[in-house]
């Protein structure tokens, strides 16, 4: 890229309003994008459907598309006038919302659409689903308060019904009010002015607007719980407007063959035996279907389709007493990158569906079993392909109201320190933590939970912990990746750049499991790849991708002899280049693989060969 930051910045600026001002669309600015924004249909962009984990029948309609969108002061109170068109559900600072335009703590965004109900759906109840706003949300039906939400990674529903109008047409205002780094919110990586580690804003819409049509007594979510030990999957629902005898029938299947069955209370939830289970994990990702049929009066109400895995994480001394990570009650070890989920077109969204399970398979190929999700969530058909590629994840928290420091030494428990947040910026914390937890419970990918990172907006850290290992006993959590530690959590977390080191086993390795959460960091920033000119970085840089590779090569055989003393886990920075750091395994836009697929996958094999021979566990 040629031109300076600035320059590009007002280009994306003034050529996104007069494109949106002309009723066109077409991605804007000069900035690199990936290989699949020219595949974005903007009459019916990500049209999949969104929520994989709880299926109904096909009564539902896909709201992406392009929109009306007006910037305004805070001030003012409705638009009196709209700037142009917007493609939803691209952010309006990416180059694929076709805008382009920061908004700030000052401003707020609008969106305007009237939508066709169809007939078929006017006799139900019409519900209206957001994947994620980012971040205080009003939404307004043919004039009308229909509901508000907060929070920016969390999906969130309103009943519209009360406010439809008569006729299929209906019109949908929303109002979007995002600070950024200006307030106390879970934001992630965002901040008004990108540098370094920090990148560009995500202001508003940036996961799938969607309508469904469902029965007055609906089944609104479904909570799966795996025991292989006791060969049950325990399963409850909730439900909408329940009525005193309504029953639940749940049906788990393998294929196109039934294996269990049971019928209960729509109230209570059921442990189902499953004789001969079948294991999910890494090698061998199998996941059972599940249906759940409402009944009333022996007739269905409602029905939806999901699916589970039978797998469980865990851990366990080995023969030299240092805990490690199990999976199915068999020490593995696990080892994948750092992943923000950035992309240079759409910043939080995948272009498409396409490009988003590009990034999985690629790192499936290149011999990873897991990833590390970095203070960023995804949409759900994320963590679905995920399951379905028997790829672990590790969660993480969005991080925000960051400016706490670290204790003296933030490697040693009792010198840790908590920051003193504000109740309003714990409630938001909470809250959202909780939504998402809630969220992705049934997501068999999910093997750890991760309260916070290096210290980010750190507070309360043993009460945060703890709750979370209450909310979910099926998981394992990290409480602290990267440090500021304090002796809570399932594990000790360290992060060394760029060499891999490991947490001292004398210390911690009775305990706790010992992993290394980032390390590497390796640079090469690959000309005609980079998002910006200059004061692009690594953690070290190299030229050529023979020295990458060649460094890169001794990182994973010091990690084998880790492993043999007590390592469990290790992390990677990261999976693409981002912004301005590059050093991803791949370049931002995706077109270029900077090492041999082929030998990371042979390198990263001897490393779960090296697991096989560390110590029996007792």
């Amino acid at each position: 890229m040629k031109k300076s930051l600035l320059i590009s910045l007002l280009s994306i600026v003034s050529f996104g309003t007069v494109n949106a001002q002309q009723g066109q669309w077409k991605p804007v600015g000069d900035r690199i994008m990936s290989p699949w924004a020219g595949k974005v249909n903007p009459q019916a962009p990500l049209p999949e459907y969104p929520r994989p984990m709880l299926v109904r029948n096909n009564n539902w309609k896909n709201l992406n598309g392009l929109w009306s969108y007006a910037i305004v002061p805070k001030s003012q109170n409705e638009p009196a006038k709209y700037d142009g068109k917007i493609l939803v559900p691209y952010a309006v600072e990416s180059a694929l919302s076709g805008v382009g335009r920061p908004v700030g703590k000052d401003s707020l965004l609008w969106y305007k659409n009237t939508v066709t109900v169809p007939s078929s759906m006017r006799s139900k109840s019409v519900l209206l689903h957001f994947g994620a706003v980012d971040w205080q949300t009003e939404v307004f039906v043919n004039g009308k308060s229909a509901g508000k939400h907060e929070g920016g990674f969390d999906p969130f529903t309103l009943d519209i019904t009360p406010y439809l109008a008569k006729g299929t047409k209906q019109e949908i205002k929303i109002r979007v009010w995002d600070p950024t780094d200006d307030g106390p919110q879970p934001r992630g990586k965002q901040v008004k002015k990108p540098d370094g580690i920090w990148y560009t804003p995500v202001t508003g819409i940036w996961q799938t607007v969607w309508l469904e049509a469902v029965p007055k007594t609906y089944i609104v979510s479904t909570k799966q719980t795996p025991n292989i030990d006791e060969q049950t999957i325990k399963v409850a629902a909730s439900v909408k407007n329940i009525l005193p005898g309504d029953k639940l029938s749940i049906e788990v299947m393998d294929g196109q063959r039934r294996v269990a069955q049971t019928q209960i209370d729509a109230s209570d939830s059921a442990a189902i035996k499953l004789s001969d289970q079948k294991l999910w994990s890494p090698a061998s990702p199998f996941l059972y279907d599940l249906r759940i049929t409402l009944l009333r009066n022996k007739k269905p109400v409602d029905q939806i389709q999901s699916y589970f895995a039978m797998r469980k994480i865990s851990m366990a001394p080995d023969a030299k007493g240092i805990q490690r990570l199990m999976l199915n009650n068999q020490f593995l070890f696990q080892y994948g990158p750092l992943d923000q989920g950035w992309w240079p077109d759409g910043l939080y969204t995948p272009p498409t569906e396409e490009a988003m399970v590009y990034d999985i398979d690629q790192l499936k190929k290149m011999g990873f079993n897991m990833i590390r999700k970095h203070i960023k969530v995804e949409p759900a058909r994320y963590y679905t392909y995920c399951d379905k590629q028997g790829m672990l994840l590790w969660q993480d928290m969005p991080s925000g109201d960051l400016g706490n420091g670290w204790g003296n030494n933030p490697g040693v428990y009792d010198q840790a320190t908590d920051k003193d947040r504000t109740p309003e910026s714990e409630g938001y914390y909470r809250k959202e933590w909780n939504a998402i937890i809630n969220t992705l419970y049934n997501n068999p990918c999910i093997v750890i939970w991760t309260p916070f990172n290096e210290a980010w907006g750190q507070f309360k850290t043993e009460e945060i912990t703890e709750w979370t290992m209450k909310k979910d006993p099926s998981r394992l959590v990290n409480s602290a990746s990267g440090g500021n530690y304090f002796m809570t959590g399932h594990m000790v977390d360290l992060h060394n750049y760029p060499h891999p080191a490991m947490p001292r086993p004398e210390l911690f390795g009775k305990y706790v499991a010992l992993v290394l959460g980032e390390f590497g960091g390796l640079g090469w920033p690959v000309e005609d790849h980079i998002w910006q000119s200059t004061r692009n970085w690594g953690y070290q840089n190299f030229k050529k991708p023979e020295t990458l590779l060649k460094k890169y090569i001794t990182f994973t055989d010091r990690l084998q002899e880790l492993i043999k003393r007590g390592l469990s886990a290790a992390v990677y920075t990261q999976t693409t280049d981002v912004e301005g750091e590059v050093n991803g395994f791949m370049t931002y836009d995706r077109k270029v693989t900077k090492m041999p697929v082929d030998l990371l996958h042979k390198e990263h094999m001897k490393l779960y060969d090296a697991a096989l021979v560390t110590p029996a566990s007792k």
